[in-house]
C-alpha cells in the first residue's frame, strides 16, 4: 500500500482527495494536515511515502513546508497539488525538493497515478507544467556556471539520457526511444544522479534546464 499524507487548508478538498485516493486498491490515506507547519510533524510521526502538499496555506506555505520536510529526510517525496499554473510556482516548488507538480483540476485517475509514479521514484511534471518551466529557464538566460560546469563528468549516453529524463519520459520510453534494456536505463539515471550529487530525477530535470540541455523546441 501506498500511504499518503494530504496538506491543504481546505476541507472540502482533502476530505474530496481521500474519498479518490482511499477508493484505491493500492493507496491509503494515513493522515491530514491542514497548513505546512502541520504538515512537518505529521510527516515526522506517520512517514507517508508520499505527501500531497498543497502550496498557498496559512502558517507555512507548501513550498517552505517542502523545503523542511525534505532537508529533514532525503528520501521524502511531495507532489505538489495546485490550481496556480504559474512559472514561479513550477520552478520554486521543484527547487524546493518536490517529486512532481500536478494541477488541482486532474482526474481522479491521473490524481491516483501521480501517487503512484511519485512514490516508485519517477519525477512527475504535467504536460503543461513541463512546457512552463522550459519556458521559464529560457526567460532566465545564461544557464547557471556550476550546472553547465558539471555537464562534463557525465558520458555522452548519460547526457543523452538525462535530456530524456528532463523531457518527463519513464525509464519505459527512454529504453525505448535509446533501443536498450529498462534495466540499463536505471543504471544510468543511478550514475547519473551520484555524479551529480541529485537526490532524485525532478532535481535532475531542473539540473538540465539549468545548464541549457533543455530548451524550448529542444
Amino acid at each position: 500500500m501506498i500511504r499518503v499524507l494530504i496538506v491543504d487548508d481546505q476541507v472540502m478538498v482533502r476530505e474530496g482527495f481521500s474519498v479518490l485516493l482511499n477508493a484505491m486498491p493500492d493507496i491509503e490515506v494515513v493522515g491530514e494536515a491542514v497548513d505546512g507547519r502541520q504538515a512537518v510533524q505529521k510527516v515526522g510521526v506517520l512517514r507517508p511515502d508520499v505527501v500531497l502538499m498543497d502550496i498557498r496555506m496559512p502558517e507555512m506555505n507548501g513550498l517552505e513546508a517542502t523545503r523542511e520536510i525534505v532537508a529533514a529526510d532525503a528520501d521524502a517525496k511531495v507532489l505538489v497539488l495546485t490550481t496556480f499554473d504559474l512559472d514561479e510556482y513550477v520552478y520554486q516548488a521543484l527547487r524546493s525538493g518536490a517529486s512532481g507538480f500536478l494541477l488541482k483540476d486532474a482526474s481522479a485517475g491521473q490524481l491516483a497515478d501521480g501517487v503512484r509514479v511519485v512514490a516508485s521514484g519517477e519525477a512527475l511534471l504535467a504536460p503543461t507544467v513541463t512546457k512552463r518551466l522550459i519556458s521559464e529557464f529560457s526567460r532566465l538566460g545564461t544557464p547557471r556556471a556550476p550546472a553547465q560546469e558539471r555537464i562534463a563528468d557525465l558520458t555522452e549516453r548519460e547526457t543523452e539520457v538525462l535530456v530524456l529524463v528532463a523531457q518527463g519520459l519513464s525509464n519505459g520510453e527512454i529504453a525505448e526511444h535509446l533501443v536498450v534494456a529498462e534495466s540499463t536505463v536505471k543504471t544510468h539515471v543511478s550514475r547519473i544522479l551520484v555524479k551529480l550529487g541529485l537526490r532524485d530525477r525532478t532535481q535532475a530535470a531542473v539540473f538540465a534546464y539549468e545548464a541549457r540541455l533543455v530548451t524550448p523546441g529542444g
